[in-house]
């Protein structure tokens, strides 16, 4: 997606870094029980919230089986409303279009509200390509340009950071990109916040050009809407003369009423709040000198594997997601990792099903993360548009693992099986064998069971991957087969006590009702 990300060793090794990290797991462990204890509050308050979750679900999948006409409907929306509207087939497409655009306007610097789009397809490092400084106004996105960083969070990109690094990043690099920190800048968060602020506000009244992305398009007015908390969003898209607007594809919701359901799931699952402070939307553009707004608008609509990833039938619900980072705050493996692990600026959860399917999966990275996953399913029941990231994870990993047809750039190729899995892919059809066949299955469970004392507690091979952090389950002294046949099959009166069958230890359970060691009454 993003030059940022090339050559990311797999999720594993990336990983295996990051859990040595006493400090960022400090920072991940603070944050994000705070955010998700704070949503569950503000979730509990709504009564309809199920009824809410499920009406957003079935709009996003009536928006995407209708995508063709509700994107054509939004930019006849947008063109009578005064705005022009762009199609980019990939990043180096929109790039090309967003710097151009700036060119015309004379100008060599923007300013920039939060887009993820944006950072997906590597717009900043593109533009400084071609002269033009990019400035990032949220609070959180200062934070990771400054320290020359990458974004960890959907939500809050620098919640690896802490104050006191916060204070060394201003410190050491704000006056390299204009006004410097303040002198003695502490790290007291206010403090912290009134540097930013005094900061950016000369970028903000300097500004002729704004770059944007957007949560929500209405397709029957050509309407954009950007939810923020900071108010920077309102400065980047009401002051400059020009605004140019980068969104993907799937963001487009059909009409009024639709927006309705989001602007209640969103705000209450990404910042724990009831609305967002800053709800900024924009028709077209303006004409009065006096009006805020600008000018000239351009739409650049973004696909880069959109398209692909919405002929995949399983993986298409990835495209539902609204941005809350909901499920990167109750994701056990996001906590101890972190974002930077996953290679890409969608990470956790939603990140492990989108990138593989926006990008493939010929990369290393790529390929690992639909491993990066216990399957606890958490992420699912936060999700406010209910997207089964566990469904797509295991679909994900077939994919890695089997090959198969899929869809790429909009034509059909069948993807090989990827390198490192041909143990994994033999054991699955020994086992399906097995399973097929019970003759196999039963004199298998015999010997196993037989053969248990001498059972090693590591496996061998390239099974040592998966032993190595687990213990190896222990083997009864009988096949529950046997015990039933024993205990249940001819012979046995019927309605006589059954012993129970037994454990790994080789000894009986008590039965129901019974205390060990005493006969029941």
């Amino acid at each position: 997606m993003t030059g940022t990300f090339v050559g990311m060793p797999a999720f594993p090794t990336a990983a295996r870094t990051a859990v040595h990290d006493d400090t960022l797991r400090g920072n991940l462990r603070h944050a994000t029980h705070t955010i998700r204890a704070k949503r569950a509050r503000a979730v509990s308050e709504l009564a309809d919230w199920a009824a809410l979750r499920t009406a957003g679900q079935q709009i996003k999948d009536h928006t995407l089986r209708h995508l063709d006409r509700y994107l054509l409907q939004l930019e006849e929306s947008v063109t009578a409303a005064g705005g022009t509207v762009h199609w980019a087939a990939d990043a180096d497409e929109a790039n090309r279009i967003v710097a151009g655009l700036v060119k015309e306007t004379g100008e060599r610097e923007v300013v920039k509200v939060k887009s993820m789009a944006t950072q997906e397809i590597g717009l900043n490092e593109a533009l400084a390509a071609e002269g033009i400084d990019a400035y990032e106004t949220d609070l959180a996105e200062l934070i990771v340009q400054l320290g020359k960083d990458r974004p960890s969070h959907i939500l809050v990109p620098a919640i690896h950071r802490n104050r006191s690094e916060i204070q060394d990043i201003f410190t050491r690099e704000m006056g390299e990109w204009g006004r410097p920190a303040p002198d003695g800048l502490s790290d007291v968060p206010a403090d912290l916040a009134e540097a930013a602020r005094l900061h950016l506000r000369e970028k903000f009244l300097r500004a002729k050009v704004g770059v944007s992305g957007a949560n929500f398009m209405v397709a029957e007015t050509g309407t954009l809407v950007v939810v923020e908390s900071e108010g920077n969003g309102r400065m980047c898209l009401t002051l400059p003369e020009t605004l140019i607007s980068v969104v993907g594809i799937e963001k487009v919701v059909p009409t009024w009423q639709d927006l309705e359901v989001f602007l209640q799931t969103l705000p209450r699952s990404s910042t724990a709040e009831r609305m967002n402070p800053y709800t900024s939307m924009w028709t077209g553009t303006t004409d009065a000198d006096t009006a805020d707004g600008p000018r000239t608008f351009h739409l650049v609509l973004l696909d880069n594997g959109r398209t692909d990833t919405l002929a995949d039938t399983v993986g298409r619900q990835a495209l539902r997601c609204i941005r809350c980072s909901a499920c990167l705050n109750v994701c056990p493996v996001y906590e101890r990792a972190g974002g930077h692990a996953y290679g890409s600026v969608y990470p956790g959860p939603i990140g492990a099903i989108l990138s593989p399917q926006l990008r493939g999966t010929a990369s290393d990275i790529d390929a690992s993360l639909p491993y990066a996953s216990s399957l606890c399913g958490a992420c699912y029941e936060v999700c406010p548009v209910a997207i089964d990231i566990p469904e797509v994870l295991v679909h994900l990993r077939e994919r890695v693992v089997e090959g198969g047809p899929v869809t790429r750039q909009g034509a059909k190729v069948r993807l090989k099986p990827a390198r490192g899995h041909a143990a994994e892919r033999a054991a699955m059809r020994a086992a399906r064998w097995t399973f097929s066949h019970p003759a196999a299955l039963r004199a298998g469970q015999r010997l196993a069971s037989a053969t248990r004392r001498v059972h090693p507690r590591t496996l061998p091979g390239p099974g040592r991957a998966w032993s190595a952090t687990r213990d190896l389950p222990r083997l009864p002294a009988e096949p529950f087969r046997d015990w039933w046949r024993r205990t249940h099959g001819a012979g046995n009166a019927a309605g006589a006590q059954r012993p129970a069958p037994p454990s790994a230890s080789g000894q009986s359970s008590p039965q129901p009702g019974t205390e060990p060691g005493k006969d029941p009454q």
